[in-house]
């Protein structure tokens, strides 16, 4: 939580088709709906999350290295999780980590863990960045590995039990847990103890916000990031995108304030 007082990260995830048609064909149109987006909630988040992908898919790296940019010169006390799940060989996983914390400047990144540790270390290693591990994630399909039995314990409950306890040694692991499996969160927290949860699911996957923050929070009623892409940057496709963002992304804080006391 930031002095915005708010756990509501929002997930910047362009799809240039879902633009106001006024934006949609000029020629920095994911720099420029980014911006408008970043000034409408500023004042609303504690975190922006940009998914690399959106932008990789259509050559538009530039404009998310000025949209990290933007961000620290319009909202400079807002943290950047780049959402790549990363996961590779030490080597390329070095690579990968010079990429989101060098080239894009982000203050976080998401990771795959399942090559294990030594692909975690070269992230791990820059200690004043946070490392935001993949475990219980908010898709459908998710039982279908993370469910699995590994002498009688869920393979998930594995992974948070492994991060919190041997990779978080420098103290810079999150974990991935979805909004839409509210009785893992809970698993997942009394496993981890007072670990931050990066949520995503609300909105558009149908996570329910109350049993999302009863059953992941901490203590304090912190230790969570809740994410929300889609129903914020789509709230409208019309001209008032901006002020639709800023409404959703002030009633999404509002109720997670609200359920987190």
């Amino acid at each position: 939580m930031t002095s915005t007082q708010s756990l509501v990260c929002v997930g910047l995830d362009p799809e240039i088709e879902k633009f106001p048609a006024h934006i949609r064909q000029r020629p920095q149109a994911i720099l420029e709906f980014n911006c408008a987006i970043i000034d409408a909630t500023a004042d609303l988040a504690c975190a922006y999350k940009p998914q690399i992908a959106h932008y990789a898919a259509v050559g538009a790296e530039e404009q998310l290295l000025e949209t990290i940019r933007y961000i620290r010169q319009r909202a400079p006390g807002i943290q950047v999780i780049l959402d790549s799940k990363r996961g590779d060989i030490g080597s390329t996983a070095e690579k990968y980590a010079r990429e989101a914390f060098e080239r894009y400047g982000a203050d976080a990144v998401t990771i795959n863990p399942y090559l294990g540790r030594d692909s975690a270390e070269p992230f791990l290693e820059y200690a004043d960045k946070g490392v935001v591990v993949l475990c219980r994630t908010s898709n459908s399909g998710a039982r279908e590995l993370q469910d699995l039995d590994v002498g009688g314990r869920k393979l998930y409950q594995l992974v948070a039990e492994k991060v919190s306890k041997e990779w978080n040694s420098r103290g810079n692991c999150l974990l991935v847990v979805g909004a839409t499996y509210p009785d893992e969160l809970a698993d997942i927290r009394r496993i981890t103890g007072d670990m931050t949860f990066l949520v995503p699911g609300i909105g558009a996957q149908g996570g329910d916000i109350e049993k999302a923050v009863r059953n992941g929070r901490r203590a304090d009623g912190r230790g969570l990031v809740i994410n929300s892409s889609r129903g914020i940057l789509y709230a409208s496709q019309g001209e008032d995108f901006a002020t639709a963002a800023r409404r959703a992304t002030l009633e999404l804080r509002d109720a997670v304030n609200a359920a987190r006391r």
